[in-house]
């Protein structure tokens, strides 16, 4: 029998500290193992349409869907618990994926009080734009205040606690920008009230695409 081969270089995590100041964050360019981030980004969902969308509304491949049921696991749980200081192995977890990026995306914003802890994760190739650099910033008035960047390079991930000070965006883009946002959230209810809402939206962002080609045609 074959063994499962993980999507998730572990020691490359296990060995990543968390930066504490001025919110507990953590940036790991390596998070994806180099001998599987071409057949995850092979198997990424087909999304031509900006926005999140619930992973479980959408058509991936094996080794895309091997990664989420990683990211959903006990180990990556128990893991960042130790790292970020929280008991997250009894905590729900809601997983969104995003394909298209518009301009008016990324303003500067802090996480839902829902949310505990953000990650995320880039599957993108080298990037090269100024804009869709996610930044880390002192406060909510300057996109250039800021004390950390993360390009959505391939493989990279970004976790962060969602803090009352936890301020970030990025600069604007437009295109195609892969990310996978995991979050462990306070309770159920916060759970399905988020997860009918993305559903709901994603819904409308089909139907609305379909109109736009319609026009085209």
């Amino acid at each position: 029998m074959n063994a499962v081969v993980s999507a998730i270089d572990w020691d490359v995590l296990q060995q990543t500290s968390v930066q504490k100041s001025p919110f507990p964050h953590l940036i790991v360019p390596g998070f994806i193992a180099a001998a599987q981030k071409d057949v995850v980004n092979r198997d990424f969902p087909d999304i031509q349409s900006p926005g999140s969308f619930p992973a479980a509304t959408l058509h991936c491949g094996d080794a895309f869907s091997g990664l989420l049921e990683e990211l959903r696991g006990a180990r990556l749980a128990t893991l960042i618990g130790e790292k970020f200081g929280m008991e997250l192995g009894d905590r729900e977890t809601m997983i969104t994926v995003r394909g298209q990026c518009r301009s008016t995306d990324g303003k500067i914003h802090l996480d839902s009080k829902g949310k505990l802890i953000t990650i995320l994760i880039y599957m993108n190739g080298p990037w090269e734009s100024d804009g869709g650099r996610l930044r880390l910033l002192n406060g909510p008035d300057d996109i250039e205040d800021y004390f950390a960047e993360t390009p959505p390079s391939q493989g990279t991930m970004l976790a962060f606690a969602c803090a009352d000070n936890a301020w970030h965006g990025h600069k604007s883009f437009s295109g195609r920008r892969r990310a996978i946002q995991l979050n462990w959230v306070r309770d159920e209810r916060y759970l399905r009230r988020e997860r009918q809402r993305h559903t709901v939206s994603a819904a409308l962002k089909k139907v609305s695409r379909f109109f736009r080609l319609q026009k085209k045609t």
